[in-house]
């Protein structure tokens, strides 16, 4: 049997793994499954934080995801994934009621999934989206413009930030590239968190559809705190302790299956 004590590089390979299966880790518990010291597991994560694999937080760490590209790369990822959890966010819509449908991949599958009938006001800053939604007869579409950022796939800017300042949505569909039940909703682009942050304080509900990979990890920004979230819509195969943090911060859970 492997002295972890003795091979502080083994010790750290093996918190990688942990953290690329789980998505977060706790020192007690590495402590124990390591032979060390909990002293020593929190230099192992201070080490692993300095080269970017996790983040810090109480009692352990958490992963730190990569960007998977602009929207045209990230379309192709997951798409029976991003089919089904669309699906559901469609089926979530009030009828006849405003409502925000941010940039990224899963919303535009989202938008795919709105029946011919559905009637409602659907404002977007994503060309794609917009596009998408011009095949519902029944519904108006607001184009949010400006400067359109490529990794985003959708309009950043003062033209994007002053069109929503006078605008309420009774829904917010919004994007995000990690979510954590501690860490909250976090993305990788400093402007578009910010956008994103001022389409919340503009909404009634906030709904966010995240793909398993997105689950649990951290991105540099924050967008929001799970508390902020009204609900979330993911597969019912995440493991039921993820599932169970995320109740506990009061959010409504929605699966495919049962929406």
């Amino acid at each position: 049997m492997l002295d972890y004590a003795a091979f502080p590089q083994q010790r750290q390979l093996l918190i990688r793994d942990r953290l690329k299966e789980k998505g977060r880790v706790v020192c007690a518990m590495l402590a124990v499954e390591l032979g060390v010291s909990e002293h020593t597991v929190r230099r192992d994560l201070q080490e692993l934080a300095r080269e970017g694999i996790c983040k810090k937080v109480y009692g352990g760490a958490v992963s730190v995801l990569v960007s998977q590209g602009d929207l045209l790369a990230r379309t192709g990822k997951n798409g029976a994934e991003k089919a089904r959890l669309g699906l559901a966010c469609s089926r979530l819509v009030k009828a006849d009621s405003m409502i925000f449908i941010d940039a990224g991949s899963t919303n535009l599958a989202f938008a795919s999934a709105l029946p011919p009938e559905t009637a409602l006001t659907v404002a977007t800053h994503s060309p794609v989206i917009a596009a998408e939604l011009m095949r519902l007869p029944r519904c108006e579409v607001i184009m949010i413009g400006g400067r359109l950022q490529r990794s985003i796939g959708g309009s950043l800017g003062i033209t994007a930030f002053s069109q929503i300042r006078d605008i309420r949505f009774d829904q917010l569909f919004l994007g995000g590239c990690a979510l954590d039940s501690e860490e909250g909703l976090t993305g990788f682009n400093y402007e578009d968190v910010e956008f994103k942050k001022a389409l919340i304080s503009r909404s009634e509900e906030i709904i966010v559809a995240m793909t398993k990979e997105k689950i649990p990890g951290v991105a540099r920004y924050t967008v929001a705190a799970c508390e902020e979230l009204t609900q979330l819509v993911v597969e019912e195969t995440l493991s039921a302790e993820l599932l169970a943090a995320f109740r506990e911060k009061n959010i409504r859970l929605t699966h495919p299956e049962s929406a």
